[in-house]
């Protein structure tokens, strides 16, 4: 083989940091953003608050990102500056292989300080234990035991190491028995039926805790014990034969299973709750839909004036460099939050021009729907349809919905038309809830019913719906009559 050299001619697509920053925060969701519009408040200092900015003579407030880069470039449009930023940022194309989906997270929040959640300590169901384990009058050993005990309590309340195991672990003066008295005195500790080893277990604990004048109490405690399976099967048939109680003694028996707990950890948790802010709203003006930008979930910036006006000096010196890249990363960063705002909006109003049958009459007038449709009205790519509709939420009459929630697949009716996926379970739904329970619809007669609506879905497509939805089968939900 012989080394030459050869000039070559082609076309390479180069993404820009700045290009990248204007994609990038087009996939973020409300909480990411104003994670990220604080981070570049700490790192970039030509970038403010507008409602800091209004105490200051030299600055002015600043609706909008745009208008923000406007004031301030207002008197430098002669700065011959080093990277020119357009009006409009091509965020559309496929980044996909470059940017990965990020998860939510929390954001600075503007509301007053509640006081009391301020100096509440959220704690874990095994730090809960521990304290009252330290409350409780135990010798050094027992509170040994306790400890190991706990640690093999998971967050559900349950106890998932056998007690041989944890006896195994301990010292080899310590006996059986004493782990075992241990764990029952945990086992009376809040919340009710914690460190039981099954959910039978769990239940009974609870139940030995009411008071034993508690109507229907020895029935309860019968059921659980022996007939667990049974009662969720709600077979009252064969647990009349088992047991010999009366039907009625066997409902008012479940009513009183069922005010219990099934994992008693559940109701002590460490997890934040998290809420959904909707990113865009729904409103009707003048008997049309109109879509507007939840300002409130962004904060609202502006640049510096006075270290912006500082750059006029036109010299090379070290501090003016530095102004003048963070004046040019400040305004490039207002132009991307201005672009990813635009796109939102477009992407939203089109999704809701498609779709008003569905906020005038709910799911069941779901239309169906597909990426495609709305790129190809916007003339943007499916990719970014995807990507802005990732994690950001409509206010709609209807209720709060992700805006890949519009997005269906579609089934054929006999007319020739198609119905959407979305639709159909809303409908599903609708027909279950008005099912009688002592005959509910199968899989097969919901497909019928379907066919007399004119809407052509296979019976497995039915019971794929059902289950999706968690609605269990027909034979599940039956309810059997009393016996007058």
């Amino acid at each position: 083989m012989k080394a030459s050299l050869q000039l070559k001619i082609g076309q390479q697509l180069t993404m820009t940091p700045q290009l990248q920053q204007a994609i990038r925060l087009l996939q973020l969701s409300s909480l990411d953003l104003q994670q990220e519009i604080q981070q570049n408040l700490y790192d970039n200092p030509l970038l403010e608050l507008a409602e800091e900015s209004e105490n200051t003579p030299d600055s002015q407030e600043t609706a909008t990102p745009k208008e923000a880069v406007e004031t301030a470039t207002q008197d430098l449009n002669g700065e011959d500056w080093e990277n020119k930023i357009p009006q409009d940022l091509p965020v559309d194309a496929n980044w996909d292989d470059i940017y990965q989906p990020t998860s939510s997270s929390k954001a600075p929040s503007n509301e007053p300080h509640d006081f009391e959640s301020v100096h509440h300590v959220t704690e874990s169901l095994q730090e809960h234990l521990l304290w009252q384990l330290n409350l409780t009058p135990l010798s050094a050993t027992d509170n040994l035991i306790g400890e190991n005990i706990i640690d093999a309590i998971d967050k559900r309340g349950m106890l998932v190491v056998p007690v041989e195991e944890i006896w195994a672990s301990l010292d080899d003066e310590i006996e059986l028995d004493e782990v075992v008295a241990v764990l029952h005195r945990i086992q009376q500790f809040d919340p009710p039926g914690v460190g039981a080893a099954s959910l039978a277990e769990s239940l009974l604990i609870q139940l030995n805790q009411f008071s034993s004048a508690t109507d229907y109490l020895a029935e309860a405690k019968q059921l659980v014990e022996n007939h667990l399976d049974l009662v969720g099967q709600r077979d009252f048939r064969r647990l009349e034969k088992l047991t010999g109680y009366e039907e009625a003694n066997i409902i008012a028996a479940i009513q009183l299973i069922q005010t219990l707990s099934p994992y008693p950890g559940d109701s002590i948790s460490s997890d934040d709750v998290e809420y959904v802010v909707p990113d865009v709203s729904v409103s009707k003006v003048n008997d049309h839909w109109q879509v507007s930008l939840n300002q409130d979930i962004t904060p609202r910036l502006s640049i510096n004036q006075q270290y912006a006006q500082m750059i006029r000096r036109a010299d090379s010196s070290e501090d003016n460099t530095f102004l003048k890249n963070h004046l040019q990363e400040a305004k490039w960063f207002l132009r991307s939050i201005e672009s990813r705002n635009d796109t939102l909006l477009r992407v939203s109003s089109c999704i809701i021009e498609l779709q008003q049958a569905f906020l005038a009459q709910g799911p069941e007038a779901m239309r169906p729907m597909v990426l495609a449709d709305i790129a190809e009205r916007l003339e943007l790519h499916e990719s970014t349809i995807s990507r802005v509709t990732t994690q950001k939420y409509m206010d709609t009459p209807q209720g709060v919905f992700e805006l890949k929630y519009f997005f269906s697949s579609h089934v054929n009716t006999s007319s020739g038309g198609e119905c959407s996926s979305t639709a159909i379970r809303a409908i599903l739904k609708k027909m279950i809830n008005a099912e009688d329970p002592v005959k509910p619809l199968s899989d097969n007669k919901l497909t019928n019913l379907f066919e007399e609506m004119g809407i052509q879905v296979a019976r497995r497509t039915v019971a794929k719906y059902r289950e999706g939805m968690g609605i269990p089968s027909s034979s599940e939900r039956k309810r059997y009559k009393p016996h007058v």
